[in-house]
């Protein structure tokens, strides 16, 4: 499971992790002093989301002094600094596992040579802040010692360093599972750094167990929303959707914090990463980098110095994103900017190219009769009568930066195209071609001229033109539509597969050139044999898992491929079958040709009583089958879906509505049937 054992994303369920019944309120006087009567926060901090550095997610316990310094080094030659990152700041691990003869932290001399004081100082030498970690416990989530009962000491300790921002973790917590206590023990600390008159960022690290969006306002600056991030599509997609509803909670100065970035540690594709930016920046979250920057490829640090894309998350008005509509995984998202503008995202959470669109009056700007547009990925800017369209790659996002044209200056940028390539048919079949078009819609105010298609495929395959790729003019609100032949190679595995392209033009108000990208994607699938087979021996056109990959014949493991172990439920042990973790979906093809899927479903024995899911399967997008909540001690039950006529079929788990802890969840012996 994810990073430290005990930690694993034990984070979901923390509130049940003690059941006695003291609560933090009666564990010490000092806490006692400290905790009532709470007071909003008003320390003047976090006005813009905090940005900076945690070391948590690509070094877990392996934090040093040295790492630190050289993080810090690397804000300042990289650039990072200039861009916005402030805060350098140390995880759990960083201390000895006891307190000094005065009951203060101990800093483990062999990590920080120097002390957490030797190293702020050498933070703050570079212009920049350092953060530390500490937790509303009586341990860490690693075992070393908590500041449940040691609030004011800790607080004066960390003032004393010189530190300016404290990430407040929940393990080890004694709690009795109410608000109440939740809010007494984080208000302890509050007030604990208030008092040292120091200015201390406090970020809680609740993980949304008491709904903290309703109350830390008053708390903090920031509290999580979720259980830990994982380096993967499904967890960040999972905690994104979790986050996006609670936009009315944050605002300058408090805001919802769906943790740490995971880009550039490797769980994810550029594209996904990119979208992984987009939204924590659309969102206001705290924009704190997780990866070795010594060791960040180039593409990781266009992704997180983009000023563009942190301008949103850094605008004063501090409003996050909101959902202007969604439906069949894709999203638009409006945020509004301090200056009027919005900021406007067409988000694709599917596996398959989507064409997504809104309006600029839909995004909340009001009627004109065009508008300036900048896409903040590419770089480029253009003017649109209105429509705010796109054909959006898969698990990628199209970024905006929209404005109302009050004086006619966005006629110089080149009209906006809706640019896009379809597939014509249901499916390719390997070894065979099939038709795609390639459209172009001109959504601006001005003709586009001189216009030219380019469609591309992907390495080994060909795209052949099937008529004319070039026209004189689109005008305004008009399409031109080429049509092209895919041919894909023998031997291609089955799923889905990104075409792209450009299309060339001129702005007819002024005979410029310019370029638009063309996407689109092609279905390259195989109709399942007749018979009946398991699941694990045929192809998936798609899969995605919470925690490492689906696996094959054995549990879902960690997080490398083939780390699992024989599939048993129950004390059951079965030889056949797929292991995954919620939140997980893996799609096959069934051409119509197939009627009934069958499985032995539940959370695999090696959690040893841990884990809540639900495994659903869904035909065509419509539910045919649902288990109900499992839990591991339930061991398997038998599931039975009727498929018949179906094209695609998608088998689904969910967390169960508690969190991901420990959802290991087993498709055992599970076959399809097919005619």
């Amino acid at each position: 499971m994810p990073r430290l054992a005990h930690r694993l994303l034990a984070c979901a369920t923390a509130g049940a992790l003690w059941t006695g019944g003291l609560g933090a309120v009666a564990v010490t006087t000092e806490m006692v002093a400290t905790a009532a009567p709470a007071a909003a926060l008003d320390n003047g901090l976090a006005t813009t989301p905090p940005m900076g550095f945690n070391d948590w997610n690509a070094f877990g316990c392996n934090v040093s002094e040295q790492l630190i310094k050289q993080t810090a080094d690397y804000f300042l030659s990289s650039g990072l600094k200039d861009a916005g990152y402030t805060y350098v700041n140390i995880d759990d691990c960083w201390m000895t596992h006891t307190r000094d003869a005065q009951g203060r932290l101990v800093p483990d001399p062999a990590k920080f040579p120097d002390g957490i004081k030797g190293t702020a100082d050498y933070v703050h030498s570079k212009g920049l802040k350092l953060g530390i970690y500490e937790d509303a416990g009586t341990a860490t989530c690693a075992g070393y010692p908590g500041s449940l009962g040691h609030e004011t000491t800790d607080a004066q300790t960390f003032a004393d360093w010189g530190v300016d921002y404290l990430k407040y973790d929940n393990c080890n917590n004694k709690s009795d599972g109410t608000r109440q206590d939740y809010v007494n023990r984080y208000t302890a600390m509050r007030d604990a750094l208030l008092a040292t008159g120091r200015p201390i960022v406090y970020s809680l690290c609740e993980w949304g167990v008491n709904n903290p969006w309703e109350w830390a306002g008053d708390v903090g600056n920031s509290w999580r929303t979720t259980g830990d991030i994982s380096d993967n599509w499904a967890s960040m997609l999972s905690i994104a959707k979790a986050n996006m509803p609670l936009a009315s909670a944050a605002g300058p100065g408090h805001w919802n914090d769906p943790d740490m970035l995971e880009v550039g540690n490797g769980g994810m594709t550029d594209t996904e990463y990119r979208t992984h930016f987009s939204l924590w920046s659309m969102m206001n979250s705290p924009l704190l980098i997780g990866t070795d920057l010594r060791k960040a490829t180039q593409q990781t640090l266009d992704i997180l110095s983009n000023r563009d894309v942190i301008a949103l998350n850094q605008d004063t008005l501090g409003q996050q994103a909101t959902v202007v509509s969604s439906a069949g995984g894709s999203y638009v998202l409006t945020k509004p900017l301090a200056n009027g503008d919005r900021a406007v995202a067409l988000f694709n959470s599917s596996d398959q190219a989507q064409h997504i669109s809104t309006t600029a009056t839909a995004a909340g700007l009001p009627k004109r009769g065009t508008y300036s547009v900048r896409d903040l990925w590419q770089h480029t800017d253009s003017e649109s009568a209105g429509t705010l369209s796109a054909t959006v790659p898969a698990h990628a996002t199209v970024l905006l930066r929209v404005g109302a044209d009050d004086q006619g200056g966005a006629l110089d940028n080149p009209p906006m195209l809706d640019t896009g390539a379809t597939q014509t048919q249901s499916h390719i079949e390997p070894g065979s071609s099939g038709p795609v078009s390639a459209s172009v819609t001109d959504l601006g105010t001005v003709p586009a001229t001189d216009v030219s298609v380019q469609l591309n495929a992907p390495s080994g395959w060909t795209a052949t033109a099937a008529g004319p790729t070039t026209t004189p003019v689109v005008p305004k609100d008009h399409t031109f539509s080429t049509s092209w032949n895919v041919s894909v190679p023998a031997g291609t595995r089955p799923g889905v597969y990104s075409l792209t392209g450009s299309v060339s033009f001129r702005n007819a108000a002024n005979d410029k050139p310019a370029t638009a990208p063309l996407n689109g994607s092609v279905a390259v699938l195989v109709p399942p044999p007749s018979g009946t087979h398991y699941l694990s021996d045929l192809d998936w056109t798609s899969a995605t898992n919470g925690w490492g990959p689906v696996e094959r014949d054995e549990s879902n493991g960690e997080t490398a491929a083939g780390d699992g172990h024989p599939i048993t439920l129950g004390g059951t042990v079965y030889a056949k079958g797929l292991g995954v973790h919620a939140p997980s979906t893996v799609s096959y093809f069934l051409d119509g040709k197939c009627s009934s899927i069958t499985a032995t479903v539940g959370v695999d024995d090696e959690k040893n009583g841990k884990g809540s899911v639900e495994f659903l399967v869904s035909a065509d997008g419509k539910q045919v089958a649902d288990s109900g909540v499992l839990t591991n001690p339930m061991g398997g039950k038998p599931l039975h879906a009727d498929v018949t006529g179906a094209q695609n079929v998608q088998l689904i788990v969910t967390d169960g509505g508690d969190g991901n802890d420990s959802d290991h969840a087993d498709w055992a012996d599970a076959q399809l049937t097919c005619s």
